[in-house]
């Protein structure tokens, strides 16, 4: 009984500690006036039609879901390889390299990939700091391990390597094998994974703060300027960042529990 009464204080406390600055967030975003208070006066809608109404929001939004997308496609591309790859590694004694796979985004820091970026690329010989391709770039790498250890998980949960035995004896060559096998069994952890990449990319405000340019900031970046100007407005596009992080997270979530129930 003291245990659960320990457990449930600690998990009131840090429930506290997270949702009440959404709350005040929430509060903020439909307050009229809110200065050297602890809430705001009034109630308005005013906010929201601001942000709708301004130009540098909607460029910095399609600016992210253009960065988020791409970086999606590319770590499509590369996850799935080295998540088979290391997965069969992993089987031969050889789980090092998984390892780093999986411990990289506690490992480096994202910002220390910014500050490598900054020094390779703003020289004569790789004039392309600012540029969208290396912002691209960068959100990709950044995400890439998250994406490589969601299905990287999901093939050691599977174990296919006896279907693709299976397959062998039957004559299917490795790439048979890969396709008709690995990829379909893969699809919902793949699809899964690609929204958490997304949520994370649109979230990013480090790495996109030191490598972005003006004509390419991303909307964390331009958020960050807004807390400068009018606090309800500031509310309002982190609220608006707040859901889609949220929907993300939570349409993450469903296709994960849509995985673990299907026979």
């Amino acid at each position: 009984m003291g245990d659960n009464k320990v457990i449930r204080g600690i998990s009131l406390v840090y429930g506290l500690y997270l949702l009440l600055p959404i709350a005040l967030l929430l509060v903020g975003s439909v307050g009229g006036s809110w200065t050297n208070t602890l809430l705001p006066s009034g109630i308005t809608g005013q906010w929201y039609q601001d942000l709708w109404l301004d130009s540098s929001f909607r460029k910095a939004f399609v600016s992210s879901l253009v960065v988020a997308l791409a970086a999606c496609a590319i770590n499509t591309v590369l996850a799935l390889p080295l998540a088979y790859a290391l997965y069969h590694g992993a089987r031969r004694g050889g789980g090092l390299a998984a390892r780093i796979v999986s411990a990289m985004p506690v490992a480096v820091p994202a910002i220390t990939l910014a500050f490598g970026y900054m020094v390779v690329f703003n020289t004569d010989l790789a004039p392309w700091l600012g540029s969208m391709p290396l912002l691209i770039a960068a959100h990709a790498i950044l995400t890439l391990p998250y994406l490589t250890n969601t299905l990287l998980a999901d093939l050691r949960h599977l174990d296919l390597h006896r279907l693709e035995q299976a397959a062998a004896t039957l004559g299917a060559s490795g790439w048979q094998q890969f396709t008709g096998i690995v990829l379909p069994s893969l699809r919902q952890s793949l699809l899964s994974g690609l929204v958490m990449v997304a949520a994370i990319s649109v979230g990013e405000f480090g790495v996109s703060n030191l490598l972005t340019s003006f004509q390419n900031r991303t909307y964390p970046v331009v958020l960050l300027q807004a807390f400068y100007g009018a606090t309800g407005f500031a509310c309002a596009a982190t609220v608006v960042l707040l859901v889609l992080a949220g929907a993300s997270a939570l349409l993450s979530s469903s296709l994960v529990q849509a995985r673990k129930v299907q026979p």
